[in-house]
């Protein structure tokens, strides 16, 4: 009876302890949040539009037309974060060669992506982020360089966030660092985004989440008329590209068939999106893009790392890879006038809650794994601390395995924890997190014996 009622009042404790570790917030992060402007997003996207065409082979020696001009004036924006900076942001644009493919470029040409990098305060922490946008647009015909192909949404909405999160970041200070992109070349095959990504894995850079933002700025779907400004899509792989034998082996053992990186990246993103920005949502989607489509994360995906896709909710397929055009009362053309400024405030700082937290949280846990050794109704998981920043205690995560989503949040202070759920019928991950809940991403545990 004593030992029932002990154990009870340590149940009681060890839930409370672990409830309040989950409404913790950082009120730097709801300020940064709240500096994130409809006004400022809407003339970024006039600007981009202004270029007329900012396809990817279009013209790069006029000041005022296309990808050339439109990349200088991206570049102009950077440097003015720079300057409020303290010297921490630093921008260029990383220009490389491609050949003609027969395809979608028809001679060598010289591309460039626009880069801003917020270089990390911590000497030891290697970690890098990345938050890209592509932009380039197009027209019907993918070969048109020179009708005006105004791509405010795809991808206006995307290059203008990433363009508003330098601003506002770059005036604090992250231990790790985060680097803002621009890319080329999304509509003539991923190139730019390939490009980065080849020379992220040939460099050893220790990227831990791409954010890829393509679409975030309509809420009124085609055909279906449906209007949503409420949810945001995020896509992550199911198996990694570059999953091992023995991964896959252990993969296939723990059932871990929903728990890639990038999918423990997807839910992190969806934990600091419900928690810090109003009436936003997101949608776990179990693809890595859309049906049989892709987008400018999948390099980085088929390179290692871990990331994901934003697109906003409800596609519209009249303003996208349109001919301006009138057609039977209908408008067609991908301009600002279709976009939910609203909206992209909103998905903007979705990414911005997710830089930040994770820009300053410890270092995951290493060496997680759950006991099995011996049969039992309860799990135990054991992990090490990580090096670098000091943590303050350890996030256990568990959902029932059907669940999409982490449903239970347990806070712990040591390295080990025996908690009452069976891993028979649950899935975990353990997170170190600090003392303002800034949380790492989380690491799924391997047995042990």
């Amino acid at each position: 009876m004593k030992k029932t009622i002990f154990y009870s009042v340590f149940a009681f404790l060890f839930f409370t302890q672990a409830s309040i570790s989950q409404v913790a917030e950082d009120p730097e992060i709801k300020k940064m949040i709240s500096e994130i402007k409809t006004e400022n997003l809407e003339a970024t996207i006039l600007k981009l539009v202004s270029f007329g065409t900012r396809h990817t082979l279009s013209d790069t020696k006029s000041k005022t037309k296309g990808v050339g001009a439109a990349q200088q004036w991206v570049k102009s924006e950077f440097d003015k974060a720079a300057l409020e900076s303290g010297g921490r942001l630093t921008s260029t644009i990383d220009y490389f060669t491609v050949k003609a493919d027969g395809k979608r470029v028809a001679v060598d040409s010289q591309l460039g992506n626009v880069m801003a990098t917020l270089k990390g305060t911590d000497p030891t922490d290697n970690r890098v982020l990345i938050i890209s946008g592509h932009l380039d647009s197009r027209v019907t015909d993918v070969m048109n360089v020179k009708s005006d192909a105004p791509g405010a949404n795809d991808d206006g909405s995307g290059v203008a966030a990433v363009i508003e999160l330098a601003k506002v970041m770059s005036k604090r200070s992250f231990p790790a660092t985060i680097i803002f992109v621009a890319v080329v070349g999304e509509e003539q095959g991923l190139i730019g985004a390939r490009h980065l990504a080849e020379l992220a894995k040939s460099s050893n850079w220790n990227i831990i989440a791409m954010l890829n933002n393509d679409m975030i700025g309509n809420s009124l779907s085609s055909g279906t008329n449906l209007r949503d400004n409420t949810q945001i899509r995020v896509f992550s792989e199911t198996t990694p590209y570059l999953e091992t034998e023995e991964e896959a082996k252990m993969r296939k053992a723990i059932s871990r068939d929903n728990d890639s990186p990038s999918r423990l990246l997807a839910r992190y993103i969806k934990t600091v999106t419900e928690q810090y920005v109003d009436q936003l949502k997101v949608k776990l989607v179990y693809r890595n893009d859309r049906f049989l489509r892709g987008g400018d994360h999948t390099p980085f995906s088929q390179n290692g790392f871990a990331a994901v896709r934003f697109c906003e909710m409800n596609e519209n397929f009249d303003h996208q890879h349109q001919d301006l055009r009138t057609e039977n009362n209908i408008k067609y053309g991908d301009l600002p006038e279709f976009m939910d400024f609203e909206y992209l405030r909103k998905n903007t700082c979705s990414n911005l809650a997710t830089l930040a937290n994770l820009a300053w949280s410890p270092k995951s846990p290493v060496n997680v794994g759950i006991e099995v050794k011996n049969l039992s109704n309860s799990s135990t998981l054991v992990w090490s601390a990580p090096d670098g920043k000091a943590q303050y205690g350890y996030q256990i995560l568990m959902r029932e395995t059907s669940s999409s989503h982490w449903e239970k949040t347990f806070f712990i202070k040591d390295t080990k924890a025996e908690i009452p759920y069976s891993k028979d019928n649950y899935f975990f991950a353990v997170q170190t997190v600090d003392a303002l809940g800034h949380a790492s991403l989380p690491i799924f545990p391997v047995p042990i014996k």
